[in-house]
């Protein structure tokens, strides 16, 4: 993954930093090695636990040439206890751009197609010096996986991240091909080879752990248009969104209008949003995660350990599309395409894509119904920045925000089904920084409030999503970086009026870091504290409750407490 120089005072470090690089790690992730990174990045997955509950650990007193393997405080997938079948996806080594192939089969011995869970586990190792990357995982070309990987030490770690793949139950029923690519580079001075291995394992369905309601199809979203069951009857996408692959989309939440003295320019400034649209009528709206990569913010030793909320489980953005379901269900090929609001016109850096869930009725050979209500609000985005006095700071103020409303009935062999989708984004940011941008600071919010009722039944989804930190180059070229992240998410559904389920997320993560920038490593002196805490609580939790916090020091694990 490419890393754009975003602060003016990393200009000065980059060619030094190629020139020292066989002293020490990149802190940037160029693949050519030609720049250094300036802004956030962050990363959240489901790492297995490796530290002892509870404990703790009296730190070094500065990172040395090895740490703690990478972990999150989110909890491990849950299993059912009943028979488990694996089935290795795909096993490779990652040195460049050359994607793994292979192909899939599923068990025999668990259920054909009617499992109780399946869940995803990419074990990876790597050593030496290496940037964060992206990879992405497809099985007959849907998408089921996207990640990012940490930055290894030159000792050497191993890490791993789960996922509950069973809605992809459809895809998985039968053979199909199999490709995975973390793009990486191998060279004299990057020298970290990617090595991974990822498993199915099939839980067996019995009279405790029935299968559990899928989609009856999943269909990638890989050409210009797609021709869907006539008798869909509910119909998701999901789209895995990332500012990434290089250039300031990267860190698109930090990006300047042109006039603004900024390394990383926008035109309209910072407001992005993720939009989906059924033959060019916008379909749905949401606001992307903002996601930290494991060398963000100028500081690969905030992340060593413990990554940001979804950086090792990059989680897809997902939009109801049911009330569109009359209008596709004609037999004819559609459009729906995915679009990025706010980038500048021909900028590249946005990955998108997309898969499509449905649900059909199956006993109707069509379905039909009707598109009856479409209300778009006018978007509203706005940047004002604000000159820096002699001495002072520049400021770039923003706000912005889309409201969205659609719905549809279809005519089901259950009777008249109506949806309802109302979707409201919003984000406000104050970015200040100096003349030079060695000093560089940002707080941001972005909501992103969702209802969707079908029939008697509503689900409200209200996800917020904050960022508040500085980095700053001192006396000395002391780099330090404070940083604070919240991936939060409060969801409740009614039936007739009356609450049958409810969860509350709440992921945090808070670090300061510092280093001596633009010398070898064994002259950096890091030093670096984070703390990370998830809480999830709600009707469908075990025990209604998981609560974990992990913290560490230079490297070293500190506390790992669990309050549920």
């Amino acid at each position: 993954m490419r890393r754009h120089r975003i602060m003016g005072l990393l200009g000065a470090l980059a060619l030094a930093t190629a020139t020292l690089a066989a002293a020490g790690p990149a802190s940037a992730a160029d693949p050519t090695g030609s720049g250094a990174s300036a802004v956030a990045r962050a990363s959240t997955g489901s790492t297995a636990p490796v530290a002892p509950a509870g404990a703790t650990t009296t730190p070094p007193a500065e990172f040395g040439t090895d740490w703690h393997d990478p972990l999150t405080a989110a909890p491990p997938v849950a299993r059912p206890a009943t028979r488990a079948c694996d089935v290795t996806l795909a096993e490779a080594q990652f040195r460049d751009y050359t994607p793994y192939r292979g192909s899939y089969a599923p068990p025999t011995a668990c259920g054909a197609g009617t499992w109780a869970k399946v869940v995803l586990r990419l074990d990876g190792k790597v050593k030496g010096r290496q940037y964060d990357r992206l990879g992405h995982l497809s099985v007959g070309g849907v998408q089921i996986f996207h990640t990012s990987t940490p930055e290894p030490s030159p000792d050497g770690i191993t890490w791993s991240v789960e996922k509950d793949v069973t809605h992809y139950r459809d895809t998985l029923s039968r053979p199909q091909p199999v490709e995975m690519l973390i793009g990486n580079v191998v060279n004299d001075t990057y020298t970290g080879v990617i090595d991974v291995k990822v498993i199915l394992t099939f839980f067996a369905a019995d009279g405790r752990n029935p299968a559990p309601a899928t989609p009856d199809r999943v269909l990638p979203l890989t050409g210009p248009t797609v021709t869907t069951p006539r008798n869909t009857e509910r119909l998701l996408a999901e789209v895995y969104a990332t500012g990434s692959g290089g250039g300031c989309e990267e860190y698109w939440y930090m990006t300047a209008p042109d006039a603004a003295p900024y390394s990383c320019k926008a035109a309209d400034g910072p407001y992005r949003e993720v939009q989906v649209s059924v033959d060019g009528q916008l379909a749905g709206l949401a606001a992307p995660f903002p996601n930290v990569w494991t060398g963000g913010w100028s500081n690969p030793f905030l992340w060593y350990v413990t990554p940001g909320p979804r950086a090792f489980d990059v989680q897809p953005i997902r939009y109801d599309l049911t009330p569109y379901a009359a209008v596709l269900n004609d037999g004819l090929p559609h459009r729906i395409e995915v679009h990025v609001a706010g980038v500048p016109a021909g900028q590249s850096g946005w990955k998108a894509p997309a898969n499509l869930l449905l649900w059909q009725d199956g006993a109707r050979e069509v379905v039909t119904g009707a598109l009856t209500r479409h209300e778009e609000g006018a978007p509203q985005g706005s940047s004002r920045w604000t000159p820096a006095a002699p001495g002072a700071e520049h400021r770039l103020d923003t706000e912005g925000g889309h409201r969205l409303t659609v719905a549809g009935h279809l005519d089901t062999s259950h009777g008249r089904v109506t949806t309802t989708v109302t979707r409201a984004v919003r984000n406000t940011s104050v970015h200040r920084w100096t003349e030079g941008e060695d000093r560089d600071a940002l707080d941001a919010t972005w909501t992103d409030e969702e209802t969707v009722t079908r029939g008697a039944t509503a689900t409200r989804t209200q996800r917020t999503y904050t960022m508040d930190g500085e980095t700053t180059l001192g006396a000395g070229d002391r780099l330090r970086t404070v940083l604070a992240l919240g991936d939060r998410a409060d969801t409740v559904t009614l039936r007739g009026g009356r609450q049958v389920d409810w969860s509350r997320l709440d992921d945090r993560y808070t670090g300061d870091a510092s280093y001596t920038a633009n010398v070898p490593r064994d002259q950096r002196h890091a030093v670096g504290t984070t703390n990370a805490r998830y809480r999830l609580l709600g009707s469908g939790v075990p025990g209604g409750c998981y609560d974990r916090t992990v913290a560490t020091e230079q490297g070293t694990v500190t506390v790992d407490r669990r309050r549920c």
